[in-house]
């Protein structure tokens, strides 16, 4: 089954503005829409990158070396964004890295999808739940990034730079089993990879994010 590129990479996308939406509720004031909407197309291009790296160059078999060398670079190339000068110590660096995180798990999309056709799955159904899995990508990569950005603004950077790397070598772990054992668990994986970015998001914004507002801002967030 051949889908285009272009109408996948938008199943990418929408989900990405939506949770992008959700994660600025209450945070009104502490940013840029400009810098919001560069941040969310640099993280497009980043993860354009990372997918392509991901694709072309994993060797032809199961790699924890690779795993973690490939965990170290995607959370580098989203530090190296946030830490420019004038974002650092900042409190809306935290949500840059929201955006800047969700471009870039949108990006894994179409390649994922791509890795299914090339492997020859290409039924509707494994297409399906590579989508399906391509959303844990989303919501892992946006709360790295807004972690990252938390690190940079509470001058805990490196600390939590390398929690986000630890954190992300068994969700790549499980993306590569997916990819390379697809049946007959390929769905329990694609399950794993949203469950695992769930919990980290969900963590980062209830937890994380609100520890750059004002109590009293906390306060009328927490209602909503």
């Amino acid at each position: 089954m051949d889908v285009p590129v272009q109408a996948v990479l938008f199943l990418g996308i929408i989900p990405a503005l939506i949770l992008l939406y959700i994660g600025l509720k209450g945070y009104e004031g502490y940013y840029k829409d400009k810098t919001i909407f560069l941040t969310f197309i640099i993280g497009i291009i980043l993860g354009v990158i990372a997918a392509v790296v991901r694709l072309v160059i994993y060797p032809p078999f199961f790699s924890i070396v690779f795993i973690v060398l490939f965990a170290f670079f995607e959370q580098l190339i989203k530090t190296i964004v946030l830490n420019i000068r004038r974002l650092q110590l900042k409190k809306e660096t935290t949500i840059y890295g929201l955006s800047l995180g969700l471009g870039f798990g949108s990006s894994f999309t179409p390649f994922l999808v791509i890795a299914m056709s090339l492997s020859g799955q290409s039924s509707l159904g494994f297409l399906s739940l590579a989508v399906l899995g391509s959303l844990g990508f989303i919501l892992f990569h946006a709360a790295s990034g807004a972690y990252i950005g938390f690190g940079i603004y509470s001058g805990k950077m490196t600390k939590l730079l390398f929690i986000t790397i630890f954190l992300s070598i068994p969700f790549n772990a499980i993306a590569d089993i997916a990819r390379f054992y697809l049946d007959p668990y390929f769905k329990y994986y694609q399950a794993g990879l949203v469950l695992y970015g769930a919990i980290f998001f969900v963590f980062v914004l209830k937890r994380v994010m609100p520890q750059i507002l004002e109590k009293s801002e906390t306060k009328k967030r927490s209602k909503k």
